[in-house]
């Protein structure tokens, strides 16, 4: 399975959400996006779930990085992260327990999903 996620940048902070209580990952936080259906690019994966999780239209920016990553017992993915500095409407809420923008120093103080502790470790270099 692939996963797309967007570094949505605006002022210097970057945009984060929690997940919903009750749910998979209960309430950790992570970087906006989705799963890549078979038809669709990365691009096109991403554009679409910043639609309908935040109703903004995005335009995707270069690839950050990618790599690989297992969840205990479940296969592999591959997590896509991009950067997004140009969008229009206001990010608002959709699916979330909550969005926040925050400063890039801010982020490890946050509960991020394990996938995406990686990729706070590659940000930070």
């Amino acid at each position: 399975m692939n996963v797309v996620a967007a570094i949505i940048e605006r002022d210097g902070r970057i945009l984060i959400a929690q997940r919903k209580a009750g749910g998979a990952h209960s309430l950790k936080w992570e970087f906006p996006g989705g799963k890549v259906d078979a038809e669709e690019t990365p691009e096109t994966a991403l554009q679409r779930e910043l639609a309908e999780e935040l109703a903004i239209q995005a335009v995707i920016g270069d690839e950050i990085v990618r790599y690989e990553y297992a969840y205990p017992g479940k296969p592999p993915i591959l997590l896509m992260f991009y950067r997004v500095t140009q969008f229009s409407g206001e990010p608002c809420n959709r699916v979330f327990e909550r969005i926040a923008w925050v400063e890039k120093r801010e982020l490890p103080r946050h509960d991020f999903l394990e996938g995406d502790v990686e990729f706070l470790r590659v940000l930070g270099q």
